[in-house]
């Protein structure tokens, strides 16, 4: 039987609002409108364009381009998804207060009890500009050995990488930035510089056996200079890819992708990189971190970053709060029948507790209002 399909019409002279018709053939019985471009979203992950006859109430507009977009979710979609936990890293880099090492390394081992498979579990920077993070070494050395969990250290140049390999990290994830500006303010050199640097680290980690993984920061938005192509963040992952990285990872630095540029960004590296794994890095500054975060399994992304109780932002980066809560990001792919493997009750006590140590309430919203359906039993 025909399918569903929304028909939005588009024009310079239509002021009509869209109509909504059933059925999955190019004619369609519809109101007036004067215009020639429709976008149809039809129930398949399919997006394409197509040109057809369309018959409309007042006579016939002829051959009009479709544009299809999918509303249903495919069978090919993303079943699981690893979560990558970086609450211990970029969550508490911009926080005023200080972590004792042991308190980092207590969050950290309550996160792999949880069940969480990689962790950011620190950075390798220069510690008088990050100084939560000066503990980095001593991070690293106290923490359970054979546990299955990767920990990931973050880097931004050679130094940083040595220091890291050194100290015995299972990976490092170096740090590109898509803009001139903020590459300049984060580690002093051009945009293009960053990926130069990148490649000549990553081609060193490769030779020596290290995990590496590259982010392209601000990779949806930039603080200083606005919006950003995805065709140049495209391009630098494909430059970025040279030096053969386990995965790219593209960051909303300070939140201001929607769903629709998470899935057209995601869908262009793709192509631009066949095969490579991605990573996406979301901030809930603007509150759509869920819904990106939901764009993003829809397109198929690999690994996802995620904050115990949503803790976190960048200190070059004005106004970048709070990124996606691990708590109400499992809920939601739980709810979904997306596998993510972490235990939703142990992140919210855990929450709780880096709340307790930071001197105030997180965030996340799943901790006050509880898990459902437990809660609806309880009452």
């Amino acid at each position: 039987m025909p399918l569903p399909v929304w028909v939005l019409y588009y024009g310079l002279c239509s002021t009509t609002a869209p109509a909504i018709v059933l059925g999955s053939r190019g004619e369609q019985t519809c109101p007036v409108f004067s215009d020639r471009h429709a976008t149809i979203q039809a129930p398949s992950l399919a997006k394409a364009s197509v040109r057809t006859n369309i018959a409309l109430r007042g006579g016939n507009l002829g051959s009009c381009t479709f544009t299809i977009h999918s509303n249903k979710r495919d069978a090919a979609m993303t079943r699981s998804v690893t979560l990558v936990e970086v609450g211990p890293r970029d969550g508490i880099q911009a926080e005023p207060t200080i972590l004792s090492t042991e308190d980092k390394i207590e969050f950290i081992t309550r996160s792999i009890d949880a069940g969480t498979k990689r962790i950011e579990v620190t950075s390798f920077v220069n510690p008088k500009r990050v100084p939560q993070m000066a503990d980095a070494v001593e991070v690293l050395a106290g923490l359970p050995k054979g546990t299955g969990c990767s920990f990931i250290g973050l880097i931004l140049n050679m130094k940083g990488y040595e220091r890291a390999r050194d100290a015995g990290v299972d990976e490092v994830g170096y740090a590109v930035v898509a803009t001139d500006t903020f590459a300049t303010k984060n580690q002093g050199m051009t945009s293009a510089e960053t990926v130069e640097a990148w490649n000549t680290v990553g081609k060193l980690a490769k030779s020596e056996g290290v995990k590496a993984g590259v982010t392209i920061g601000a990779s949806f938005g930039c603080p200083f200079e606005g919006e950003v192509s995805p065709d140049h963040v495209a391009d630098m992952a494909k430059r970025c890819a040279e030096s053969e990285p386990v995965e790219i990872a593209l960051a909303d630095t300070i939140g201001c992708a929607d769903p629709i540029r998470v899935t057209d960004l995601i869908g262009k590296v793709k192509e631009a990189v066949p095969g490579m794994p991605i990573r996406v890095h979301l901030h809930n500054t603007r509150n759509t971190g869920l819904a990106n975060a939901y764009a993003a399994v829809e397109a198929g992304v690999d690994f996802m970053d995620a904050s115990t109780g949503g803790i976190g932002g960048c200190p070059f980066a004005p106004r970048a709060t709070g990124n996606i809560p691990l708590e109400d990001l499992v809920y939601m792919l739980n709810r979904m029948g997306v596998e993510t493997g972490i235990e939703i009750n142990k992140i919210i006590a855990t929450a709780d507790w880096i709340g307790d140590r930071l001197g105030g309430a997180v965030p996340a919203m799943l901790g006050k209002a509880g898990v459902f359906p437990d809660v609806a039993k309880a009452a």
